[in-house]
């Protein structure tokens, strides 16, 4: 039986046409004037838009696999494909503890990964998810499973011994390697030792995915710099996440990649503030890596707090990122101890004082109670407007990413709102994009880069992971102050050729996959191939 997507415009890099879309099993076969049979099936899509699927270069949503509420936010925004495995912390490789515990205020538990490596997690996407998940080897939790809590640099033992473990992800269908160089133990990694682990990811044509050291913003050459060693080290192609910093800085950085021969990609997210667990900020290094019992047996020690106000929390206040006003900066967006729940939505400071509290005692009594389990909306010193985001977006290397994080009672809107803000507020209100270069950077060129197969663009033979958008409704509703509010405009989302959002509301089915790394073949990559050269 077809379906048959019928009297909508398609929207692909190419260009845009009226047209129907004619899908059989998971493939589109036919586009043009397609004549409807009698056991054809049919989604109207008149006055709207046919996109393929958008995919999110940088997702958090690696646990929630199995989550409704979190599928349809996704697919309400129009992402079909998840790339998780972010920021060098997740599950796999090993039994996904250290993810748990350390990440759990960012990825949360995993209800069905207990161990089995990237093919194991890969394979738990099969009939459990509406849309498809791809996979990153986190580094961080490479070393984890084989230098534990040590801060020393690898031995040659260890080093291998991690190669091996990147080796063996990739073997199984990872899109690359992630590294989170601002979280531990990543930030105890050397240039080193993370060019010896890209080398098996560029062997094979993965990408090496990072959140780079030194906190962006005007710090962002130092990380930028290390970058480039990595990639003159190993030969890997380079994807840079959340690049946050003036439009000036985010250009600068990557003409200077491209002088030193790298072959470098972004995400940048439609909003300012960022989002991050409160301890990576709040804590030294040398404590966050203790087992989280201990973290919370010495916060809670006098002496202890009286160490770190004097020797931590001045580099806080010189924190480029933050800065001496930081406790206004921080918004509390998930506490686990609900002891605390009334502080969800507040800053830290209005936290505090509505406490009687000192903001630095208040910030460690709610880290002991929550087992370190924070998260917060982060402020920076200097917001950015329409038109700088929009000279970020501008540039061709740029890709769709909302670092999205589902956990949280006041969360940031970016996980609910970031795809539809992107039509919104830079197709449709500033023009920043054409329809088809909005598919360029949401689509083609995200699916090319991380090989994720026929993927990306509305084209006979091509997988059916197709959107249907109005264009003069799609917009994001989630704000900071009322963050969960859903997309609206996307109505109508098809995966794998299975409806799986039907006027609003989730089907059951349940088609999406576990997408392995792909070889890239010319048809692939062809749309990065004219997005390089597009000159936007």
């Amino acid at each position: 039986m077809r379906l048959v997507m019928r009297g909508g415009t398609v929207v692909d890099p190419d260009g845009m046409r009226h047209a129907d879309v004619a899908i059989e099993g998971e493939t589109i076969t036919e586009i043009g004037e397609i004549p409807v049979g009698p056991d054809d099936r049919i989604i109207d899509c008149r006055g709207r838009y046919i996109l393929p699927g958008f995919v999110d270069t940088h997702s958090h949503a690696d646990g929630f696999v199995e989550d409704a509420s979190v599928q349809r936010s996704l697919l309400k925004q129009g992402v079909t494909t998840a790339i998780a495995g972010q920021d060098g912390v997740s599950y796999a490789p090993g039994d996904g503890a250290y993810g748990s515990e350390y990440f759990a205020a960012i990825n949360g538990a995993h209800p069905g990964y207990s161990g089995g490596g990237v093919a194991a997690y890969l394979a738990g996407v099969e009939g459990r998810s509406r849309l498809n998940f791809a996979y990153l080897v986190p580094a961080g939790t490479v070393r984890w499973e084989v230098c534990g809590r040590s801060k020393a640099p690898a031995d040659e033992a260890q080093r291998a011994a991690m190669v091996e473990l990147v080796e063996q992800g990739m073997r199984e269908g990872a899109v690359g390697l992630s590294t989170g160089l601002d979280y531990v133990p990543g930030l105890f990694a050397t240039t080193d030792e993370i060019g010896a682990l890209c080398s098996p990811v560029a062997s094979v044509g993965g990408v090496y995915v990072t959140h780079m050291r030194g906190g962006y913003e005007a710090n962002s050459a130092a990380g930028v710099e290390e970058i480039a060693r990595i990639s003159a080290l190993s030969g890997a192609r380079v994807h840079i996440s959340h690049f946050h910093a003036q439009a000036e800085i985010v250009q600068e950085q990557l003409e200077a990649l491209a002088r030193a021969g790298v072959d470098a990609t972004f995400d940048a997210y439609p909003y300012t503030r960022g989002c991050t667990l409160l301890g990576m900020p709040l804590l030294p290094p040398e404590l966050s890596v203790l087992p989280a019992e201990a973290v919370v047996e010495a916060i809670q020690d006098p002496a202890e707090r009286i160490g770190l106000r004097r020797d931590w929390f001045p580099a806080v206040e010189r924190n480029a990122s933050l800065g001496p006003g930081w406790p206004s900066m921080i918004t509390l967006a998930h506490i686990a101890a609900p002891a605390f729940a009334w502080a969800h939505g507040l800053t830290l400071d209005a936290a505090a004082a509505k406490a009687g509290a000192d903001p630095i005692d208040f910030a460690l009594d709610l880290l002991a109670a929550s087992r370190l389990q924070v998260n917060a909306v982060m402020a920076v010193p200097h917001e950015r407007g329409v038109a700088e985001l929009a000279r970020i977006f501008s540039n061709p290397a740029h890709m769709g990413g909302s670092d999205g994080i589902f956990i949280g009672a006041h969360p940031h809107p970016r996980a609910r709102g970031t795809f539809a803000r992107y039509l919104r507020e830079f197709v449709r209100e500033t023009s920043t994009w054409s329809w088809p270069e909005a598919v360029r950077h949401l689509s083609a060129a995200p699916a090319a880069r991380f090989g994720l197969g026929r993927r990306g663009r509305v084209a006979p033979g091509w997988i059916a992971d197709l959107i249907v958008v109005d264009p003069e409704a799609v917009r994001d509703t989630a704000t900071y102050e009322r963050p969960l509010g859903e997309a609206v405009g996307i109505d109508d989302v098809v995966v794998a050729g299975e409806q799986v959002l039907s006027r609003g509301a989730l089907g059951e089915s349940k088609p999406g996959r576990g997408l392995r790394r792909q070889s890239a073949s010319a048809s692939l990559v062809e749309p990065t191939r004219r997005l390089e050269s597009a000159g936007e």
